[in-house]
Order: C-alpha cells, then sequence, then structure tokens
C-alpha cells in the first residue's frame, strides 16, 4: 500500500505521532525513511481538512530536535566503541568510510555540519551521534540542532504543502512523484556521499601521522 493511501485510514492525532517518531528514530541514529513520511503527511495535509500542517511541522521539528539530542546523549556515553559495534551492525550506514567521511565535515564545518547535515540523508542520522562521540559542547550543538531541525521539517512541510494545495486537481498523481523524486534525490545524495565518503577513508589513514608530526614539531 502507498504510504499516503496508508496515512489516509489512520486518525490525525496517530499521523502526527507517527511523523515525530519515525524522524525522532532516524535523528537518533537508527536509518529509516523520514523524509519520504514527512512529505507523504504533508501532502495528505493539503488534501484533508482533518491534517493540520502546522502540527505536522511542529511534530517533525520536534521529533528531529528530540532524537538528535538524544543521539547526542549516546554519543557521548558510548563514545568510539559505540561507532565500531554500530558499523558492525549497519556497515552501509556506519562503515569506516562515511564514518570519516561524517568527522571530516565536523572537523571542517564544527556545529554548521549539525545544522547542514539535516538536509542530507546520510549525514541526517550522523549529526546527533558523532556529535557527541566528538564531544562538541552542547551548548553549540543545541543551537544548530534546533535551528536546523525547524527549517528542515517545517520548511519540507510548508514546501510540499503549499504545492499540493496550488496543484489540488493533481494530488494523487503529485503524491506519486514526490516520493519518486524523494527517492531519487535520496539516490543521488548518496552516491555522492559514497563517492566524497571513499575519498576521506583514503585520506584518513595518514592524518594521525601528520597530528604526530605537528604535535613533535
Amino acid at each position: 500500500m502507498h504510504i499516503q493511501e496508508w496515512l489516509e485510514t489512520i486518525p490525525a492525532v496517530s499521523v502526527y505521532a507517527l511523523v515525530a517518531a519515525v524522524i525522532g528514530l532516524e535523528s537518533l541514529g537508527i536509518p529509516l525513511p523520514g523524509e519520504i513520511v514527512l512529505i507523504s503527511a504533508a501532502l495528505l495535509a493539503a488534501g484533508h481538512d482533518g491534517i493540520n500542517p502546522w502540527m505536522v511541522g511542529a511534530c517533525a521539528s520536534a521529533g528531529a530536535i528530540i532524537g538528535d539530542s538524544i543521539g547526542y546523549a549516546i554519543g557521548r556515553k558510548g563514545g568510539r566503541p559505540l561507532l565500531a559495534k554500530l558499523g558492525g551492525k549497519f556497515p552501509k550506514h556506519f562503515g569506516e568510510s562515511q564514518i570519516a567521511m561524517a568527522e571530516r565535515s565536523f572537523e571542517k564545518w564544527g556545529m554548521w555540519a549539525v545544522f547542514f547535515g539535516r538536509f542530507v540523508a546520510l549525514l541526517r542520522i550522523f549529526a546527533g551521534p558523532l556529535a557527541g562521540v566528538l564531544h562538541m559542547p552542547y551548548w553549540k550543538f543545541l543551537i544548530a540542532n534546533v535551528l536546523g531541525g525547524i527549517v528542515w521539517a517545517g520548511g519540507t512541510t510548508a514546501v510540499i504543502y503549499s504545492v499540493g494545495v496550488v496543484a489540488e486537481a493533481w494530488l494523487k498523481r503529485f503524491s506519486y512523484l514526490g516520493l519518486v523524486a524523494a527517492v531519487l534525490i535520496g539516490i543521488a545524495s548518496m552516491l555522492i556521499v559514497k563517492n566524497r565518503a571513499k575519498k576521506a577513508a583514503a585520506s584518513a589513514v595518514p592524518a594521525p601521522e601528520s597530528a604526530t608530526a605537528v604535535a613533535t614539531d
């Protein structure tokens, strides 16, 4: 069954809870299709008076912020052994190359990696746990987390809802096109991230020697 068709069969409160839960778990570090669920809920709100788009955006933002915060706490407590354990269970998401790429992003952008990571499918599951592992100051993480969660969740909801209202006659067709577009964008993002991850992994090996040389000097 199509996700949006399934969402139409459950109460509005359950839709809000589902959006918050899926996005929250994804932000916590569990690979789930949070963006697809959010797009489907926003489209549903555009075609049904019973679903409030403000509530969809608010629940999505809350799920993103809370999930990232829990992920931060888990990462801070678990440290690098946690990443190694996750790498064994989810090699496609927490493999050495992916973690190397994420670490380079954090080293280069700092707290902005948390903000912009919200808009990249793979980095979305890394931001919270990795910020905790790297001991990013919580106040910096919190600012980037809140801003990123609101802009991403609220912005996505507003754009999809607005397009759905304007093209109400084409809503059914657009729902499929929207999901297809989301999948294609996700695949493209994954390919780009995978390519960068390989490059990061290749250059990550000599990094400790460079750091040691600097420290010796």
